[in-house]
């Protein structure tokens, strides 16, 4: 498998496009938000609000890359890294947001994918990071553990139903359970 992130310029449009256009005729509501968040159509818009650079509505300075199959020059996946943790962030999202486009999952991107955004993440200073998953999203769960991630706790809500995802560190970060 030879991949690496990169930042979306206009010389990977085609990519995106590809891309996009298959995992949107799958699936509406696919991880990471980001990269479904606006037009990707509108590419010059799609560039420019890409991330998010300053906290606004809710929402933190992230850095969003693509995950580039070097010999096939397609995207197979993205991640988008959240610089920060809100409180909204600590119970559904985590540091990290990824995903994989349908025709690539169960190939081993996803684990290869997140162990070049936590790269990224200590790049960036980032050296305690927090993933969440659907409990029932069992690939997501195992391309965490596969990385070093432990499961730290389930939000479970007042009538003892688990309604928020699993969550998964990596590091040493103490979350408190919400019961």
């Amino acid at each position: 498998m030879n991949i690496t992130l990169v930042k979306l310029t206009p010389q990977y449009r085609r990519q995106l496009n590809d891309m996009m256009e298959q995992w949107l005729s799958a699936e509406q509501d696919f991880s990471p938000y980001a990269i479904r968040r606006n037009d990707y159509r509108d590419f010059d818009y799609y560039l420019e609000h890409l991330e998010t650079k300053q906290e606004q509505d809710g929402r933190v300075p992230d850095s969003t890359y693509f995950c580039l199959d070097l010999d096939r020059n397609i995207f197979v996946g993205a991640v988008n890294i959240r610089h920060y943790l809100n409180e909204n962030l600590l119970f559904s999202g985590g540091h990290i947001g990824d995903g994989i486009r349908p025709s690539e999952r169960r190939k081993g991107y996803a684990t290869a994918m997140i162990r070049l955004a936590l790269e990224e993440c200590r790049e960036m200073g980032i050296h305690r990071v927090l993933m969440t998953c659907d409990k029932d999203n069992i690939g997501s769960a195992k391309s965490i553990v596969k990385n070093g991630g432990i499961l730290e706790n389930e939000i479970v809500n007042e009538d003892g139903v688990t309604e928020h995802p699993d969550k998964l560190k990596f590091g040493g970060m103490i979350r408190r359970e919400r019961i």
